[in-house]
């Protein structure tokens, strides 16, 4: 089996949960997908990493990452997957807002300025999430080359709206919900 097929297994084993639920966009959905199951999951997160990569392999960017909290472990097993193939990849976090002390960054980790970044989240219902983030970069004097999610959930007209491509190995489709 190819690592997009470990990974889809992995998230359909525990990363799906059926339920009742509010997700962030206050849509009510019968099913959940938490990524973090897997994100977070020491041996799962290498997986993460490797698919994300190759899902992005063909557009040059040499920093990832996204709004906190749902892409903060997508941007870390993209780097440290990075670095198992030899690439050198900066990862950085996006806060929701500017912080009002110390050096009062919204942007952590190496300067974005002037590089070529890739904003990441874990899924994305409405793009908010990732479209915040990508506003950010912007600000920061960064160029987005693209949007990248594990799971696309809804958001693709929306980052298209925004000119943006949008790269994600998996869909709902996939799931078989």
């Amino acid at each position: 089996m190819s690592d997009r097929d470990d990974l889809l297994n992995a998230i359909k084993g525990k990363a799906v949960v059926h339920g009742d639920f509010v997700l962030s966009s206050g849509k009510r959905a019968s099913w959940y997908v938490d990524l973090r199951r897997v994100t977070l999951d020491g041996a799962i997160a290498p997986l993460v990493g490797r698919v994300m990569l190759d899902a992005t392999a063909d557009l040059d960017y040499e920093a990832v990452g996204g709004l906190t909290l749902g892409a903060d472990p997508v941007a870390t097993a993209m780097l440290h997957a990075a670095a198992a193939r030899g690439r050198h990849l900066d990862a950085f976090v996006v806060r929701k807002a500017g912080k009002a002390h110390g050096l009062q960054r919204r942007i952590e980790g190496p300067d974005v300025e002037g590089r070529r970044v890739l904003a990441v989240e874990d899924t994305s219902t409405t793009g908010g999430s990732v479209l915040t983030a990508v506003e950010a970069l912007r600000e920061a004097g960064a160029e987005v080359v693209a949007v990248a999610t594990i799971l696309e959930r809804g958001a693709a007209d929306r980052i298209a709206a925004e000119n943006l491509e949008y790269r994600h190995p998996y869909d709902i489709t996939d799931l078989s919900l």
